[in-house]
């Protein structure tokens, strides 16, 4: 295993137990401390991990995001399920935004069979996917190519979704919580998710409780904008409670 390969081993697997030891590591990797330890180096240069007593955890505060490919890769049985879930609340006849993102794309898959709806999505993933699907009306943003997440973002995206009138609309964040709200490491990310906001009518957060907790340096909304907040069981019940008593419908969803 090279050393990026390494690197991107230990911040998945992150994704996954939020903590790891420097032993666990070693032994994973089969590799020397001193390895590892220069790993872990790289990664909290970049701003990804931290350091705690005998080992490492994600830095809270997200100051970039996996590639597409990456994400895939995290959670799927939990992303898998949430799209499921997601897909059971759109009604026949709606136009339906899905954000770009990993968890979004599960719920592609699912509309895939469905029949008498309308795709919007800013996600070339999403797009390619549905492509072939001729009972299903599909449009896509255009706007400023996002290559890491293979989207469209920026304020071209918007103004086209300016044109529209979404029924519901999922929305991904890699970075969320009651505290800051959805947030995000990208300002090109705002324009799009902000726009959403203001022309859905019914607005639902979908994302695994990995990325609860976590923030990015741009703010696109307090969660009480939302109506929804789709998630999987792993959420705190601490966390559960608080976001129910701001008015939020919580669909929990047992993996």
């Amino acid at each position: 295993m090279s050393p990026p390969e390494r690197r991107d081993f230990i911040y998945r697997h992150l994704h996954e137990y939020r903590t790891v030891s420097i032993g666990a590591l070693v032994e994973l990797l089969n590799v020397s401390h001193m390895t590892v330890r220069r790993d872990i180096r790289i990664l909290e240069d970049e701003g990804k991990v931290i350091s705690i007593i005998g080992g490492i955890q994600l830095n809270d505060a997200l100051r970039q995001e996996l590639p597409w490919n990456e994400k895939a890769l995290i959670n799927h049985r939990h992303k898998r399920a949430l799209g499921k879930y997601a897909a059971s609340l759109v009604k026949d006849g709606q136009v339906v935004y899905l954000d770009a993102g990993t968890t979004t794309f599960e719920i592609a898959q699912v509309l895939a069979e469905r029949f008498n709806l309308t795709v919007v999505t800013n996600d070339f993933s999403i797009t390619h996917h549905l492509m072939d699907k001729p009972q299903l009306n599909l449009f896509h943003t255009g706007g400023q190519v996002d290559k890491r997440n293979y989207s469209c973002v920026g304020n071209t995206a918007a103004m086209v979704l300016r044109t529209l009138n979404v029924d519901i609309a999922f929305i991904s964040s890699s970075s969320w919580d009651i505290e800051h709200g959805i947030s995000t490491p990208h300002e090109e990310k705002v324009f799009v998710k902000q726009t959403l906001l203001a022309i859905a009518r019914r607005k639902i957060l979908i994302s695994d409780s990995s990325k609860y907790g976590k923030y990015g340096m741009f703010h696109v909304c307090p969660l009480s904008n939302l109506n929804d907040i789709v998630c999987d069981g792993q959420l705190p019940i601490s966390e559960q409670q608080q976001l129910q008593e701001i008015g939020l419908k919580l669909h929990v969803v047992n993996v």
